[in-house]
């Protein structure tokens, strides 16, 4: 299987970690953001959605959405299983991984691609082109206080963001958390439950994949 990857891109880390997780190992094609490579003529006929990441199986069946290539790989390697067990886990998943998604990631996309000038004209991913709108950046950066309100409540009462098992809530959570910082947004002083799971997160071997 080959990945069509960005290192930097949090969609494209969420994959990459999962996987790893999973003992799954992907070819890593690099589709460099910076150079806007990801737009050319090349990649276009890779992918129309001009979007990664992008997973290539084997037989040529292509996979754009990163929740999409998640769960075909929870599906060919069910063990561990990061998207929950039993009808009342898998809900308490889909459900913190959800609101770490839009709560916290479409935040923080919010807030960079409306401010960064690599992104001008470019505010959404896709084929289409879409101005930036500043008050979307500052609605991001306020969303992200929110996130991270959220984050401390939730991990006062819990170990990892679904229960009491290690999940993909928890794994887009510290991708979040992370790429928040290229908006210059951290964890705060005080959210002591935050730190201390971000940490026990990233020391697992696959935070760095």
């Amino acid at each position: 299987m080959k990945l069509y990857d960005f290192g930097l891109a949090p969609n494209c880390r969420r994959v990459r970690f999962f996987a790893a997780e999973k003992g799954i190992d992907l070819e890593c094609v690099t589709v460099d953001m910076m150079t806007q490579e990801q737009l050319g003529d090349g990649y276009r006929k890779v992918n129309e959605r001009l979007t990664v990441p992008m997973l290539e199986l084997e037989d040529g069946t292509k996979l754009t959405e990163s929740v999409a290539i998640c769960r075909y790989l929870e599906e060919m390697q069910p063990e561990p299983p990061l998207f929950g067990s039993g009808a009342l886990g898998k809900a308490q998943v889909e459900m913190w991984h959800r609101r770490v998604e839009l709560d916290g990631l479409v935040a923080a996309a919010e807030a960079l691609r409306n401010s960064a000038a690599g992104f001008r004209d470019r505010a959404l991913p896709g084929p289409q082109n879409f101005e930036q709108i500043p008050a979307l950046a500052e609605r991001g950066q306020r969303r992200l206080d929110a996130f991270f309100a959220m984050l401390e409540t939730r991990l006062a009462e819990s170990p990892y963001l679904a229960g009491d098992t290690f999940s993909i809530a928890d794994i887009l959570g510290v991708v979040v958390v992370d790429f928040a910082r290229a908006v210059k947004r951290r964890i705060p002083e005080d959210a002591t439950h935050t730190a201390r799971w971000h940490a026990e997160i990233s020391a697992r071997p696959a935070a760095s994949a």
